[in-house]
């Protein structure tokens, strides 16, 4: 007998049929990532082999089998191929990430962050 649709999906199961999100974000790395797959920017192999690399780590560091830490490896497998396309620098993501980072920190409790 197969397993439920829930546990073959693991973290991305889904309910009334659409993908479960806990946060704005994660959907946004994923579609972003999918485009540019979708655009022939980043290779779809590669793009899964890793992803299932960046997955197989965490685990090995002890990261749950959860909807964050296969987020936390879908934007992190984004950020290393889009490097390798010298598309956008290390250095350059970190600056970003940085500013968002400050931004968050500036931006009042319930408002909106911007960059």
């Amino acid at each position: 007998m197969s397993a439920p649709e829930e546990d073959r999906l693991g973290p991305l199961a889904r309910r009334d049929g659409e993908p479960v999100f806990d946060e704005p974000w994660q959907a946004q790395v994923l579609g972003l990532a999918f485009s540019l797959v979708d655009k022939g920017l980043i290779n779809a192999g590669e793009w899964s082999e890793t992803l299932g690399a960046t997955l197989r780590a965490a685990a090995d560091d002890g990261a749950p089998d959860n909807a964050a830490t296969y987020y936390d490896a879908v934007l992190a497998t984004l950020e290393k191929l889009t490097a390798a396309t010298g598309a956008l620098t290390a250095d350059a993501m970190a600056d970003r990430r940085e500013a968002w980072r400050q931004a968050y920190l500036d931006t009042p409790h319930g408002q909106p962050v911007e960059l």
